[in-house]
């Protein structure tokens, strides 16, 4: 098994990688591709890689280490909030300048490059314009748009595809075990998402969250309907975002307590209090990404059973997605045209930027959206 494995229906790029592995190299990557792609998982393999002496074997201490994120020349930057600040990306330059610890390369992954705030990514050209000699800049991006141009100038791209719906549930079947109709299910809601075919697959609880979402077009009949729908979804959304969250945010104040001595000593130090609101607002933070990524999702999910109604009237050689409420899909497509339900398709995506650019508060935007979808209109 190599670092190369989890790249699932991305040949192409993994032979260009692994060639750039033998001595095609360039100090600045830019990884882009559509979500559940893996372009994470791409830049991961890659630095495993350019540590590796064989080029990625993945059983080695050095392929191992950066699995784990313990390789001391492999930093990866990811954020729980919603953008990457300055201060961050200072610390990430600073740290780019020294030499690597070991014989090859230090290399620098940042998983969000779409989130650098504007003065965050200009102190990241200036690293990327004049690197260190045996310094890797990894970054990640869902399309090249996403990043400063004069940043995406000094990168070679790297760009992913959606794996198929049979890429996905054969890797599903092989490394995860999945029986194949769990499996084919998983990769066909994912719609070539790695990330949520496994979280589908081994959830039950996941499935049905999913289900109560694609069940909402064919419901919105009238506008009680509509409000019902926008808060089952904004609530499904805030039910799966705080079992993600919950237990994190309870390890993080149980270590925050042990550092301060509250455990051991039944007392709070003076410098406990402001520790500890910086925390709460870290997790405050991070619980609105996480909701707003959850809604997201859910959105992305509407718009699924939009396109299975299209496809049905339209006659395309396409699979359904939503096959497991194929009744409420033909129904759709019976009741509208495809007029109607490409206008919905861009109801969700109004909805979509309002909630991630303009800060609409979710509930607000999903009621509005509802309503846009109501059938009849």
């Amino acid at each position: 098994m190599t670092v190369w494995d989890d790249l699932v229906g991305q040949g192409p790029v993994i032979a260009r990688l692994r060639q750039a592995v033998a001595g095609d190299m360039t100090h600045a990557w830019l990884f882009t591709g559509p979500p559940g792609s893996g372009r994470s998982n791409a830049a991961l393999a890659f630095a495993a890689a350019l540590q590796c002496e064989q080029g990625g074997c993945g059983e080695c201490h050095s392929c191992h280490s950066v699995s784990v994120g313990s390789h001391p020349d492999v930093r990866v930057t990811r954020t729980e909030k919603l953008s990457i600040g300055v201060d961050d990306v200072r610390e990430l330059v600073r740290t780019a300048a020294l030499a690597p610890v070991g014989r090859r390369y230090q290399v620098m992954v940042i998983e969000d490059a779409d989130r650098l705030t504007e003065p965050a990514a200009n102190a990241l050209l200036k690293a990327v314009e004049e690197p260190n000699a045996r310094t890797i800049w990894l970054l990640c991006a869902p399309t090249v748009e996403d990043v400063l141009p004069t940043i995406r100038s000094r990168t070679r791209l790297v760009v992913l595809a959606t794996p198929s719906t049979a890429d996905v549930a054969d890797f599903l079947r092989t490394r995860d075990q999945v029986p194949a109709d769990v499996a084919l299910h998983a990769a066909r809601a994912s719609q070539g998402h790695i990330g949520r075919a496994r979280g589908l697959a081994r959830d039950e609880d996941s499935r049905e969250r999913r289900r109560q979402v694609v069940r909402i077009p064919a419901s919105l009949t009238s506008l009680r309907a509509c409000m019902l729908a926008a808060a089952t979804l904004h609530d499904v959304a805030k039910d799966e975002a705080d079992s993600l969250t919950g237990s994190h945010d309870a390890r993080e104040k149980d270590d925050l307590d042990r550092m301060y001595g509250v455990v051991e000593r039944g007392r709070r130090p003076r410098e406990y209090a402001p520790a500890l609101r910086d925390l709460e607002k870290s997790q405050k933070t991070r619980a609105k990404r996480r909701h707003l990524d959850v809604v997201d999702r859910g959105l992305m999910d509407l718009v699924s059973v939009y396109r299975d109604a299209l496809t049905l009237q339209l006659g395309a050689a396409s699979d359904v997605v939503n096959e497991e409420v194929r009744a409420d899909v033909e129904r759709l497509a019976a009741a509208t045209s495809p007029e109607d339900n490409l206008r919905r398709i861009d109801a969700v995506f109004e909805a979509r930027e309002q909630m991630l650019e303009f800060n609409v508060p979710p509930m607000l935007a999903l009621e509005s959206l509802m309503v846009a979808l109501r059938l009849g209109d």
